[in-house]
């Protein structure tokens, strides 16, 4: 049973985190530009905020956020980006991984997210699901944890090694 709980949670490592090894490298998203389109647009200079709503569109290098709603929050002393909050519909799409969630807060510095309200992460056949989902941007690990009635999930589905199923004949 140990051996078998290893293997899968090298297989969930591998299957989720291999994707993206030739992308940026780290902290290499944290300088470049994010575009974000919405119907609306408000600002609120005392809070340093700026929300978007309806049909969010949030990019910034091979990652992008969509949602109902997103209030980005700046730093007070520079207004560098401190971080955001994504709610409704939140969708997050990195290369061939999808994340859905009801809400996902990304926290710049940390280049983190973390998605909450039925979080799913989905890589090809694969899926992990829980309680809460952190996501590690820049160095693509995440951590999966439950709750007192939601257990943490992965469908973790074989690659196919050929018609015969691998075997030599």
């Amino acid at each position: 049973m140990k051996r078998m709980l290893t293997v899968l949670l090298f297989l969930v490592v591998v299957s989720l985190g291999t994707a993206h090894s030739a992308q940026l490298p780290k902290g290499g998203r944290q300088g470049q530009p994010i575009t974000i389109k919405s119907n609306e647009l408000s600002t609120d200079s005392r809070h340093n905020t700026a929300t978007f709503t309806g049909k969010v569109i949030a990019r910034q290098g091979d990652l992008t956020i969509y949602a109902d709603k997103l209030v980005v929050h700046y730093k007070a002393d520079g207004g560098d980006l401190d971080r955001v909050e994504a709610s409704g519909n939140v969708r997050i799409v990195q290369g061939d991984r999808l994340a859905t969630a009801r809400d996902g807060v990304y926290q710049s510095a940390e280049q983190k997210i973390v998605l909450t309200g039925d979080p799913k992460v989905f890589q090809g056949e694969n899926t992990v699901s829980g309680k809460v989902i952190t996501y590690f941007v820049d160095e693509e690990k995440s951590i999966v944890t439950g709750g007192p009635d939601t257990r943490v999930e992965a469908v973790i589905t074989p690659k196919e090694k050929g018609k015969d199923g691998g075997q030599q004949r």
